[in-house]
């Protein structure tokens, strides 16, 4: 699964896999994709260059990435403190009753789930971390990261991409000076637009050709990374397909057992995690804000430090009804535990056969 992307970036397979856990994104690097690490969890970049030392000791030497959450337009001299003080006190008094009618118990402890990543301070600090590693792939997931990152990021070599949902979006991330485009559809976990990728796709790399692109949203099988690469993609950016490898560390068993149980249809929209349109496994917690009883969702960063203890406490104490994650609508399919590599396998696998349907279809199998 090489394209002329890969080859550059001296990867085996044209796979970018996304993933908040460090063991998957490193598993991933060494079964010949590039494993991108998310930073948005983590908070001050000391916490992500720990994890980045390991990844230096785990990667075989091979090329990783670091995505990041950074907005393109600068923001000084706003804490986290100064953000929250703007979350009106009938949004807390919704979360408190909320959590009360499921018996959430309070949190004991540190909380597990983290926001501060999506603070600009805090990004930025992430990106002086991650600077300092031979990463080769700054990524974004919320837009085009500002000039000065990219510059820097150029400077060390490093190549710079962004998640677009429409052609304009993408033409707005080549005019930046990114190096590559994540066409991400409608059907991807996490933060997506209205477009589904099969029409995304072909769209995004019209529109900013010659700029390699990577498909995203709706791929989990080998056969699907050949429809990515057949509408143009120079490779593919993989999120959900990792969450229930044996390397990941959902911390929640539970947790674990809904997404293999979910089906396709058991996804969606909702801006009840971040105040974005972001897919996850619906729940009755999105349930609860996307009802015309709530309150209405809070914009992006507001609504992320509204929810972000009550989040931790769902989690920790897995309960149930409320318990969920951002996946995208391949849950589907992601029926049996299986380790990093053994995904490889299954994508390879599936990609040989559609290869080899395709050329039998144009008559191109050797007789």
């Amino acid at each position: 699964m090489q394209t002329e992307l890969s080859r550059k970036l001296g990867i085996e397979h044209a796979v970018f896999g996304f993933t908040p856990f460090p063991a998957v994104a490193a598993a991933i690097t060494r079964a010949g994709g590039m494993g991108v690490l998310g930073a948005v969890r983590y908070g001050a970049g000391e916490e992500l260059a720990r994890d980045l030392d390991w990844m230096e000791e785990h990667t075989d030497g091979k090329p990783y990435g670091v995505d990041v959450v950074m907005p393109a337009k600068k923001v000084e001299n706003v804490s986290i403190a100064d953000v929250e003080a703007m979350i009106p006190e009938g949004h807390r008094k919704y979360v408190a009753e909320t959590l009360a009618k499921y018996d959430v118990p309070a949190m004991e402890g540190e909380s597990g789930w983290r926001i501060t990543g999506w603070m600009e301070a805090v990004a930025r600090s992430q990106v002086d971390v991650a600077l300092e590693y031979p990463v080769k792939l700054i990524a974004s997931a919320l837009g085009s990261p500002p000039p000065d990152v990219i510059e820097r990021a150029h400077d060390r070599g490093m190549l710079v991409a962004a998640l677009a949902g429409s052609a304009r979006h993408a033409e707005r991330h080549q005019e930046a000076g990114l190096d590559i485009v994540v066409a991400q559809g409608y059907e991807a976990g996490g933060h997506t637009g209205e477009i589904a990728s099969m029409v995304l796709t072909p769209e995004v790399v019209r529109a900013v050709s010659p700029l390699p692109v990577l498909a995203a949203g709706g791929i989990g099988s080998g056969e699907q990374i050949a429809a990515g690469l057949a509408l143009g993609a120079q490779g593919v950016w993989l999120g959900s397909i990792w969450l229930t490898t044996t390397e990941a560390e959902m911390h929640s068993r539970a947790l674990t057992e809904k997404l293999l149980a979910a089906g396709s249809g058991d996804t969606v929209r909702s801006r009840a995690l971040t105040g974005k349109p972001a897919r996850q496994l619906r729940t009755e917690w999105t349930d609860a804000w996307d009802s015309p009883d709530g309150p209405g969702t809070l914009p992006m960063p507001l609504q992320g430090l509204l929810v972000a203890d009550a989040v931790s406490r769902i989690q920790k104490y897995e309960v149930q009804p409320l318990l969920g994650t951002p996946v995208g609508q391949i849950v589907g399919s992601m029926n049996t535990e299986r380790s990093v590599q053994q995904v490889f396998d299954d994508l390879t696998r599936g990609f040989e056969r559609a290869v080899d349907r395709i050329n039998e279809i144009a008559g191109r199998n050797d007789a």
